[in-house]
């Protein structure tokens, strides 16, 4: 019997190692859906429909793109969260899907650390912190003097409660320690459209969001929120040089599986997509919308899920947030 053991052992190891490469050379060997649990034509739909042409064409298999939209994304989350774990359904995780979402609706109907599995963060986007230029502020420094020496003045628009935009401002203001006001929209273009108009003061958005208006002179870029300067706006520092060090709202966009698919096909997936949003012509059309491709492993994917949340967690319990009725 103690022969035997071993043997057992190792045939069950073998065993799985054929199973394993067995499913990474089959798959894909039908179309593949990535769910994105936002409408079509906004920057979290581009991403996925870029690489989701790039993997169409390497697989010869579809990659269908489909917009599951509502209730802040947790729709279509759950849809890939309840789905077979065999890498036939993906999903499109924005950040506030995976670790805002979770403290925000206390009862999604899913876990997304159980029940959800990172494959690889796609892209991300440098967000910027722009004020409408009847505001008496040309940089970061003269902007939270003025919040400081008129604290409840300033107003700061966002998309919704508990959007990015949302965050970015709630952490300026525990950070700098000012008072600005929150005022939500439902949705950015009439965020944008407001801040255009007067009506609200300032607010964190996507470059690509804003960036016309910036260079038409409509809106004044005070700071870039991510740890590095964007191409795009090279002459505007960042928040972390302007005098908050370590300052970071950079919004990205990963995909996940369903908890429990197998790892060849995970690895697969990651290799292939890296590969695909890392192309030169995808690189291109990437930069076009403010965005850096990345393409990283799904542990390294996983500490940066850890890390974000762990740090909105503690901005939504200080700042009492609640999700938008």
């Amino acid at each position: 019997m103690k022969r035997l053991l071993p043997q057992a052992a190792l045939l069950a190891c073998a065993a799985s190692i054929c199973i394993s490469a067995f499913a990474q050379d089959t798959y894909p060997s039908k179309p593949v859906r990535i769910i994105v649990p936002f409408p079509a034509g906004g920057v979290a739909d581009l991403v996925p429909r870029i690489a989701a042409d790039k993997l169409t064409k390497r697989w010869g298999q579809p990659v269908l793109v489909e917009n599951k939209a509502g209730a802040a994304g947790n729709i279509g989350m759950a849809e890939v969260a309840r789905s077979a774990p065999d890498g036939y359904t993906l999903g499109l995780a924005p950040t506030g899907n995976l670790t805002v979402n979770p403290t925000l609706f206390p009862n999604l109907g899913f876990d997304t650390r159980r029940d959800l599995a990172p494959v690889t963060l796609l892209a991300q986007s440098p967000n910027v912190l722009v004020v409408h230029p009847s505001v008496p502020a040309k940089n970061f420094r003269e902007l939270v003097a003025y919040a400081k020496a008129n604290p409840g003045k300033l107003n700061f628009a966002s998309p919704g409660e508990g959007s990015g935009a949302h965050l970015a401002g709630e952490l300026l203001n525990q950070e700098a320690g000012i008072r600005t006001v929150h005022v939500p929209y439902k949705g950015i273009a009439p965020a944008v459209n407001d801040l255009l108009g007067g009506q609200v003061q300032m607010m964190f958005a996507g470059i690509s969001s804003v960036i016309q208006h910036v260079k038409a002179g409509k809106l004044v870029a005070i700071a870039i929120a991510s740890p590095k300067r964007s191409p795009q706006l090279p002459d505007v520092p960042t928040v972390a040089e302007s005098g908050l060090p370590g300052f970071d709202v950079t919004s990205w966009y990963g995909i996940v599986v369903r908890a429990g698919t197998p790892a060849a096909i995970v690895e697969k997936l990651r290799r292939d997509m890296a590969e695909a949003i890392n192309a030169p012509d995808v690189q291109d059309r990437l930069a076009g919308l403010g965005l850096e491709p990345v393409g990283d492993t799904p542990a390294e994917f996983a500490a940066v899920i850890d890390a974000e949340t762990k740090k909105w967690v503690a901005i939504v319990q200080r700042a009492g947030i609640k999700p938008q009725p």
